[in-house]
């Protein structure tokens, strides 16, 4: 017997609403029963939401939407926490136009997505293909998400171009005494910077050599 799959989509655009739907609509999900419940704004989405009967699996969240100030909902955002509340488990999506790093941080400290997509990366594939790469477990943040985060994380260490070169040789497994080959910098330049790279990343725990550095720029996202 199949299994029912609550898929919640919730954007002020009746079209793009429709949208999501047809296209998820003519994909087959085997095992699954798909069923859609739609809001254009936070005071139906609020209704469908703490109805017991709806208990989305799934749910597709825009963030600009009209306000519920009754309930204090004002946003796709002020929907997630209310969501991640009432049932933990659900698999929540951002669907937004804003890619602005400090916006992304507070989706994820606030709600924890399995998926933030900004709407001007995806078409009709990317959205299809994000869908099942989220629906089999896995987290997914389009192409701008990504970069936002990553430019975020740069500043935040105060890394430039160059200390991206030389982390991107030493993650191919290039030596550092091999660098200057690949950098316009001496030697001593770049021991330096892997140096202070270090002092950042890592406290010596999981080690102090050049894997355990790669190995942290790659969970931050630098890489």
């Amino acid at each position: 017997m199949n299994k029912d799959l609550k898929i919640l989509i919730v954007d002020d655009h009746p079209m793009t609403v429709n949208g999501y739907v047809n296209v998820l609509s003519e994909e087959k999900f085997e095992g699954y029963n798909l069923h859609f419940y739609k809001a254009l704004g936070c005071e139906e989405a609020y209704n469908l939401i703490v109805n017991p009967k709806t208990k989305p699996d799934i749910a597709y969240l825009d963030l600009s939407l009209p306000p519920y100030p009754e309930q204090k909902i004002f946003s796709g955002l002020d929907l997630g926490m209310l969501i991640r509340k009432l049932y933990p488990d659900c698999t929540i999506i951002f669907l937004t136009m804003h890619s602005e790093a400090s916006l992304i941080e507070r989706l994820i400290e606030a709600t924890a997505p399995q998926g933030i997509l900004c709407k001007s990366d995806i078409d009709i594939d990317e959205f299809l293909k994000a869908f099942k790469l989220i629906f089999s477990g896995k987290t997914h943040y389009s192409h701008k998400i990504l970069k936002s985060l990553k430019d975020r994380t740069l500043d935040n260490f105060k890394l430039d171009n160059y200390d991206r070169q030389i982390l991107m040789r030493l993650s191919e497994g290039i030596a550092a005494h091999n660098i200057p080959n690949y950098v316009p910098l001496s030697l001593n330049a770049i021991e330096n910077r892997i140096a202070h790279i270090k002092s950042l990343m890592l406290d010596g725990k999981n080690g102090n050599d050049d894997e355990a550095l790669i190995e942290a720029v790659k969970k931050i996202g630098i890489l």
